[in-house]
């Protein structure tokens, strides 16, 4: 078996169609995605190469400029949501009474379709008929908002249910986390007198950063591009103030039939993506370290 691993050529053999797959369905897209965004293309008819005159008109889209702004908001939102899921997760990984129960209640989100998730968000946020209004007009509220139609809440109405979403999965990677952590450091700790408090953060976070690392990226990332339920919620509604970057690629796609233009948004997206992930690994390349004195 050594043998066989050593062998280079073998093991290129495997490695192969792998890379093979990944070329055809990653870095190939990436690039034609960048070469459309060249070109002036209505998705049927021949292309026409116009150099760079797409991402320069991104420069002075303020659309674009604004859903940029929506998408950094929902990464803000994600990201400081972490803290709560790590939170949760602790709490859980306490070995407290009926953890398996609240797990896979946590998880039942990620169970469901985005689409089925945006179709239940839509009647909760019902201005007549849903819960929160409801449950607004029974405490004296007379006039509540119609969360979805009013551009200065539809933002914070659509981060609910986004987070809502996510939370089964943030939570169970920082169980599994802090669950590998080994019990001898906490009972060491214990027995120096640090108290649940000092172990929870001069222990278990420090032992944890890496996956916390990866979280902040999956979720900056992941709410940068983010797409399908706020497509069947509000389609960027109303006026775009709900408008993210993903839902106006989309729109100057499929809408307008500007796939150069549409492609441009995407490259740049892309662009932004990288850059925001380099930045976040340079700003927590952090020392490993224990301390709870």
């Amino acid at each position: 078996m050594d043998k066989v691993m050593s062998n280079k050529k073998i093991i290129a053999l495997y490695v192969f169609p792998a890379l093979l797959l990944i070329l055809a369905i990653v870095y190939i897209p990436i690039v034609l995605t960048g070469y459309y965004g060249l070109n002036k293309w209505n998705g049927i008819g021949a292309l026409t190469f116009i150099g760079f005159d797409n991402y320069k008109a991104l420069l002075t889209d303020q659309t674009f400029w604004n859903s940029a702004w929506h998408s950094m908001q929902l990464a803000l939102f994600s990201t400081l949501s972490l803290i709560i899921y790590l939170a949760i997760a602790m709490v859980l990984a306490a070995r407290i009474k009926g953890a398996n129960l609240f797990r896979k209640i946590y998880l039942i989100p990620m169970l469901l379709s985005s689409v089925a998730i945006a179709q239940l968000w839509l009647r909760i946020y019902h201005p007549t008929n849903g819960i929160v209004n409801s449950l607004l007009v029974s405490i004296g509220f007379a006039n509540p908002p119609a969360w979805l139609a009013e551009p200065t809440l539809v933002l914070f109405a659509l981060f609910i249910p986004i987070l809502w979403q996510y939370a089964g999965f943030y939570i169970l990677i920082y169980y599994a986390a802090l669950k590998n952590i080994p019990t001898s450091l906490e009972e060491a700790a214990k027995i120096d007198g640090a108290s649940a408090l000092q172990i929870a953060w001069k222990i278990k976070l420090p032992l944890a950063m890496e996956v916390i690392k990866v979280t902040i990226v999956l979720a900056v990332v992941g709410s940068l591009k983010y797409f399908d339920l706020i497509f069947v919620m509000t389609d960027g509604g109303p006026n775009g103030s709900s408008e993210v970057m993903a839902s106006y690629m989309y729109h100057q796609a499929f809408r307008a039939y500007d796939f150069g233009y549409g492609s441009a948004i995407g490259f740049f997206l892309l662009v932004i993506c990288l850059v925001i992930t380099w930045v976040i690994r340079k700003l927590t390349a952090t020392k490993d370290s224990i301390q709870y004195s």
